[in-house]
């Protein structure tokens, strides 16, 4: 009987398998094509930002001015905000941001989770009431804007159709008036974004394990109980990102402004997106215009940056 001697390949340190011409080409591949778009990214984005903010240090009209004058632009937004008698189109376009994203945020979210609490008791017809909710978002601000001001114009819309059937003593002229004309935009606004929050906690209620709802209701947890200290709860990651994109949407907000009011009575209804175009196209006020927008980028950025980190720290644990 012989025996064979077999021995292993012997690897020498430093020394590494040659990698093809094919295989760095494949290595590669994901960064050729993503390199396009990561440039035009990085220029005209972030670009733009850093080009923006240097802009609102200096003294540009109607066109840029490259000459740093300091921190004018914000001092007079600040004079605006707290020393302006009457009160100032800035002023007014930060209280109406206050007026609309409380609302607007506060009602979707409400609605949302209340359409997506009754959809999710398995009624009949749920298969068309979802997609009925949804359409709204599928339509751009601008339509939402025009239908809406159709539907509320006192001579066209709801009013003059209840006249005709004999209601003359009713009034809604919300679009009209300046004190009222921001809560118009609000309902437009939650009109078309309800439907996609219900859709977010919807899933969120889908995703749910039913262990957890039945050993609640075999312990005696009334549906109140149950949704209160169980359901929503489990929903918490669906409110935050709820809440992120509608923040988002509200405070970049303009063609619906725009749409709906065309800024309303006098500039009743501008937002800060609105006072912001008008300083920088307008009125040739081009820092004045650029430190509006780099504020709107810092209260965005409020909002994202904390959700980021706790996301990022969930993950990390």
């Amino acid at each position: 009987m012989s025996t064979v001697a077999t021995t292993d390949p012997v690897l020498t340190p430093g020394r590494s398998t040659p990698i093809s011409l094919r295989g760095r080409l494949q290595d590669a591949l994901p960064k050729i094509v993503l390199a396009p778009s990561f440039v035009i990214t990085l220029v005209f984005v972030y670009g733009f930002i850093v080009w923006t903010a240097y802009l609102s240090f200096t003294n540009s009209k109607t066109f840029p001015s490259y000459a740093l004058t300091g921190a004018r632009a914000y001092q007079r937004l600040w004079r605006w905000t707290f020393e302006s008698d009457p009160p100032s189109s800035w002023y007014t376009s930060i209280t109406n941001m206050a007026i609309f994203g409380f609302l607007y945020v506060g009602i979707c979210l409400s609605l949302g989770l209340l359409l997506a609490i009754l959809l999710d008791q398995k009624i009949r017809g749920e298969g068309l009431l979802r997609p009925i909710f949804l359409y709204p978002m599928a339509l751009s601000f601008i339509v939402t804007g025009v239908a809406w001001k159709w539907f509320l114009d006192p001579g066209l819309g709801l009013e003059q159709t209840l006249h005709h059937f004999g209601w003359t003593s009713f009034h809604f002229d919300w679009i009209k008036n300046k004190d009222f004309v921001i809560y118009t935009v609000v309902i437009a606004g939650v009109w078309q974004a309800s439907g996609f929050v219900m859709a977010m906690f919807l899933a969120g209620l889908r995703g749910i394990d039913g262990e957890i709802m039945k050993a609640a209701q075999i312990d005696g947890a009334s549906p109140f109980q149950l949704y209160r200290r169980i359901v929503i709860p489990l929903l918490r990651p669906i409110f935050l990102s709820a809440f992120i994109v509608l923040a988002h949407m509200a405070i970049k907000s303009y063609d619906l402004v725009v749409a709906l009011t065309s800024g309303g009575p006098g500039g009743s209804a501008w937002l800060p997106s609105n006072f912001m175009y008008e300083y920088t196209f307008k009125r040739n006020e081009m820092a004045v215009g650029s430190a509006s927008a780099i504020i709107m980028l810092m209260t965005i950025s409020a909002i994202i940056v904390p959700y980021l980190y706790s996301e990022l720290k969930e993950k990390a644990r």
